[in-house]
């Protein structure tokens, strides 16, 4: 699976009510409620992300509850895979579980600006960054869960396989 788009930089401790707040969950249109990803840090982000854009971040992200939510609305917004040095650890669970590609590159986040482009490429573990020629590289996702993204989720994956292939 290879990424490709444009950057947008976050900090550290994204929680999951910046990501989308909870007073925003008063319905079950995801194309509604995605339209305020991110307000309390970038109250115009909706607005300029394009499909394909890659988030980065540094420590944390997707700390705070459970919130399903939260991953969700990121991937209504076309972002293609979020990369941090790491992630809160039942975020990551539910952006698998969605499709939604995750990125554990310590380091990344401190040569990578807002508006590089990136190409992640999951199966070998390479980051590509085309505006400064430089290479990043990460532990590669585990195969079974490449897997699941590559289906779009937990619930295709199931839905092609019928069952876990270990």
């Amino acid at each position: 699976m290879i990424l490709k788009g444009r950057v947008w930089k976050f900090g550290d401790n994204v929680n999951t009510d910046e990501i989308i707040a909870g007073k925003r969950l008063l319905t079950l249109d995801f194309n509604e409620i995605a339209k305020y990803a991110f307000e309390a840090i970038d109250p115009e982000f909706t607005k300029k992300v394009k499909p394909g854009d890659i988030i980065i971040a540094g420590d944390n992200f997707g700390c705070g509850s459970s919130r399903e939510q939260a991953p969700i609305v990121i991937k209504k917004l076309g972002v293609s895979a979020v990369i941090a040095n790491y992630f809160a650890r039942i975020f990551f669970r539910n952006a698998i579980n969605i499709g939604l590609p995750l990125i554990e590159a310590p380091g990344a986040y401190q040569i990578i600006n807002e508006g590089d482009i990136i190409e992640v490429n999951l199966t070998e573990g390479v980051i590509k960054n085309f505006t400064t020629n430089k290479e990043i590289r990460f532990k590669k996702i585990p195969k079974f869960l490449t897997e699941i993204l590559a289906e779009g989720g937990v619930i295709n994956y199931l839905r092609k396989n019928g069952e876990f292939k270990i």
